[in-house]
């Protein structure tokens, strides 16, 4: 049965739009905030079981528009790992509750901005080691899994490597695209796809293109150093609402 509600409309539509837009890149560091407000309305479980339909959706969009400029030898490395953390995040969803998902990304979110503000990155300094683009990438597939916020973790390793915004947005597409497909099965395993969220997803499709399209015009033209300042308003402004949201 179709939501009919006219709050949940009023949160869940700016919510779509908000995590299409961060698909192109462009506010990537905005769209974990869709699942939080969008549960505003309805239950963490609902909000996550309604929203996968749509990201896939846009991950299509995504990938047609920015696979060319995707960085593969990074994914060789990020997407095993992602699809690690989905797989943990399976086997822990009806252990941890979202409020505590919630509370330690926005924690953890936090913490990094305040030391990279402490501690600004040198721009001669290396990049990360990769054991830490899998541990980071493996958090992302798991905090992806559990509430569809898995760019502040992968964040961490990606902003110090100082790519390109349209090699960025690109490498982070098809790392996503990778991570929400693999959470087809294990939702409707975990009893989270039914007809309700499946219809209240179509009904909210024509605004996933909208959002993704606005971003991809705005990453090819936006500079690197606006790019990341964004990104990083975004990872304030998420890590800020999910630690609301977890302690509350």
């Amino acid at each position: 049965m179709l939501i009919t509600d006219p709050a949940f409309y009023a949160v869940a539509i700016p919510a779509v739009l908000l995590v299409g837009i961060s698909k192109s890149g462009f506010g990537a560091g905005f769209g974990a905030l869709g699942v939080p407000l969008m549960a505003l309305a309805v239950p963490v479980p609902q909000a996550v079981a309604i929203m996968l339909p749509l990201l896939l959706i846009m991950d299509a969009l995504g990938l047609k528009a920015l696979w060319h400029e995707r960085d593969a030898t990074l994914l060789r490395l990020l997407v095993p790992a992602g699809l690690l953390g989905t797989v943990v995040g399976t086997l822990l969803f009806t252990a941890l509750s979202a409020k505590t998902v919630a509370a330690l990304v926005g924690g953890i979110t936090l913490a990094f901005l305040a030391m990279r503000t402490v501690w600004p990155p040198q721009a001669d300094a290396p990049a990360p080691p990769r054991a830490v683009g899998f541990f980071f990438a493996t958090v992302s597939g798991f905090t992806s899994f559990v509430a569809h916020a898995g760019g502040p973790p992968i964040g961490f390793y990606m902003l110090p490597l100082k790519l390109s915004p349209v090699r960025f947005t690109a490498t982070m597409a098809v790392f996503f695209a990778a991570i929400n497909a693999s959470k087809w099965m294990p939702y409707a395993a975990l009893g989270l796809i039914d007809w309700t969220n499946m219809i209240t997803a179509a009904v909210l499709i024509p605004v996933a293109p909208i959002g993704v399209w606005l971003g991809v015009r705005v990453v090819r033209r936006i500079p690197a150093t606006l790019f990341y300042r964004l990104f990083s308003v975004g990872m304030l402004l998420t890590g800020g609402k999910l630690l609301f949201d977890g302690l509350r």
